[in-house]
């Protein structure tokens, strides 16, 4: 990955956290834009093409969930939160707005650039399959050299996670693929214990693609284990 080419926007009203963790990116290669309030980021969203997010909970006005609700009624770029809350809860309800991940305060530079090119790595599709397009059945036809995924004849919007692990579950159909192994092959290795990632993006699947998410006919559970897709070469 060629960080020199990616462009970071920094949201927080610390003027020290920006500035250091700024200093840190360009060091790294990045091109960074900042700014400090929920306001001024939706409004750079809109003139800046930027590849990734850091977005910080705690701020006046709009704050950082906020934030991301607005931001994602326009844009799917990977979103990093940082908050102080580092319990499950607060971890969630970011998730379930469309962050990508989170870091908690106070954290290393180390570990906040290590993050960001994970997610970054994330949102770039592995190599095709032989098969690029892929009709399951007449409900649901996916094509991964278009990244286009149609349920019933409508395409239907996928985040960069949620693509990246529809690859992996469609790529080993009837296969049971371990909890450790999704999360490691889709988020990375460092985040092999991080199961309600694994948890949340499922369901978040399952209510895009499923005709019945309670009762999923694709994504099947298997207990204790992991997932698997449906034999659709059957």
């Amino acid at each position: 990955m060629a960080v020199s080419q990616r462009r970071i926007l920094l949201v927080d009203d610390e003027p020290r956290i920006l500035d250091s963790v700024r200093m840190n990116l360009e060091i790294e290669g990045f091109e960074v834009y900042e700014a400090d309030n929920g306001l001024e980021a939706i409004e750079k969203l809109g003139r800046f093409l930027v590849d990734l997010v850091v977005l910080d909970v705690m701020m006046p006005g709009l704050d950082g969930f906020e934030t991301l609700r607005e931001l994602r009624k326009f844009s799917t770029v990977p979103v990093i939160m940082l908050t102080v809350k580092a319990d499950e809860r607060d971890v969630t309800r970011g998730l379930e707005l469309g962050a990508d991940d989170y870091v908690a305060k106070p954290f290393s530079q180390a570990i906040l650039v290590a993050r960001i090119k994970a997610v970054l790595r994330r949102a770039e599709l592995p190599p095709p399959t032989p098969r690029q397009e892929i009709v399951v059945d007449d409900h649901l036809r996916i094509d991964f050299e278009r990244r286009e995924v149609v349920v019933n004849g409508q395409q239907v919007p996928l985040r960069p996670t949620e693509f990246r692990l529809l690859y992996h579950l469609v790529g080993n159909p009837g296969v049971v693929m371990t909890q450790e192994t999704l999360l490691s092959r889709v988020w990375g290795p460092e985040y092999r214990d991080a199961s309600h990632y694994l948890r949340l993006y499922i369901n978040y699947l399952r209510q895009k693609i499923e005709p019945d998410p309670s009762n999923p006919r694709y994504i099947l559970t298997e207990r204790g284990v992991g997932y698997r897709f449906v034999d659709y070469n059957r």
